[in-house]
């Protein structure tokens, strides 16, 4: 049994991410759980002495919070028809962060299934401050869904890396499961921004990734650019990558692919969904 954490604003963004989860894990047993959030900023900004009330601000937005997630799980519980799906509601007056590191803890969450929005603001950021927060904030697997992410087959995932680091087996299992569920095929990528040998720690990292993946449909593919997004974003497009799938520790790329700035070319983040390992 799969235990999913959908944290949820209410908005088009969250559901679409819930929709994707569902069709994600068609098949496999699960419990979901609806988290929504009352953040302080919230419950301070509603908390006017001007207003009287006989009823806790607080208990107003829980039980309205309350409702409001039971009709959202009546509303996505039709999407599946799977009797192995389970449905749970939590609400929480906490910063997010905090929500969620005692509901991945006390509920032994699997995975974190989120929305984000496109870029926006000045920073133009891939993923929105929420979400970044979480994924790299609260050690669990996160699957983050683009708005514009649509469920489709799993045919091709891609994962990049530098083959710079040992990864333990136990890390990759989860994508390893989504992959192997899916009869999808894994495409390991590798971008340097130099035309340059790898060496030998990469070689024999990249040699145990090769043992770790013979059971699944793979290949190895080579890039080479000076801007990591960009090589993404043309890997993405040339395959029809159905999904990213990469591991939190390997910053060098993480922080390219993820958070950097500089998007005029780059759709993947609107696209594309993001499994994030821990």
């Amino acid at each position: 049994m799969k235990n999913i954490l959908l944290p949820t604003d209410f908005s088009d963004n969250a559901l679409n991410a819930m929709t994707y989860a569902l069709h994600l894990f068609e098949e496999s047993a699960c419990n979901f759980y609806l988290l929504h959030v009352i953040k302080p900023s919230d419950i301070a900004l509603y908390d006017s002495p001007y207003l009287v009330s006989t009823v806790p601000v607080t208990d107003v937005y829980t039980q309205t919070a309350k409702a409001r997630l039971r009709d959202l799980v009546h509303q996505i519980s039709t999407l599946t028809t799977n009797k192995k799906h389970k449905f749970y509601t939590v609400t929480d007056h906490n910063f997010l962060v905090d929500a969620i590191r005692q509901q991945v803890s006390e509920k032994k969450i699997h995975m974190i299934v989120m929305g984000t929005k496109g870029a926006s603001g000045l920073k133009k950021l891939i993923v929105g401050s929420n979400t970044g927060d979480v994924i790299t904030k609260v050690h669990c697997n996160s699957l983050v869904v683009p708005e514009n992410a649509k469920y489709t087959e799993l045919k091709e995932v891609a994962f990049p890396t530098d083959f710079s680091m040992l990864y333990n087996i136990n890390i990759l299992e989860p994508a390893v499961n989504i992959i192997e569920k899916h009869d999808a095929a894994i495409r390991i990528l590798n971008i340097s921004k130099k035309d340059t040998s790898l060496n030998s720690d990469q070689i024999k990292n990249k040699e145990l990734l090769e043992d770790y993946f013979s059971n699944l449909d793979h290949s190895f593919h080579f890039l080479t650019n000076t801007k990591v997004a960009d090589a993404v974003q043309c890997f993405v497009e040339s395959r029809n990558i159905d999904m990213i799938t990469m591991v939190a520790k390997n910053l060098n790329y993480f922080q390219h692919i993820l958070f950097h700035s500089k998007i005029e070319k780059i759709s993947y983040h609107t696209d594309v969904p993001f499994l994030v390992l821990h």
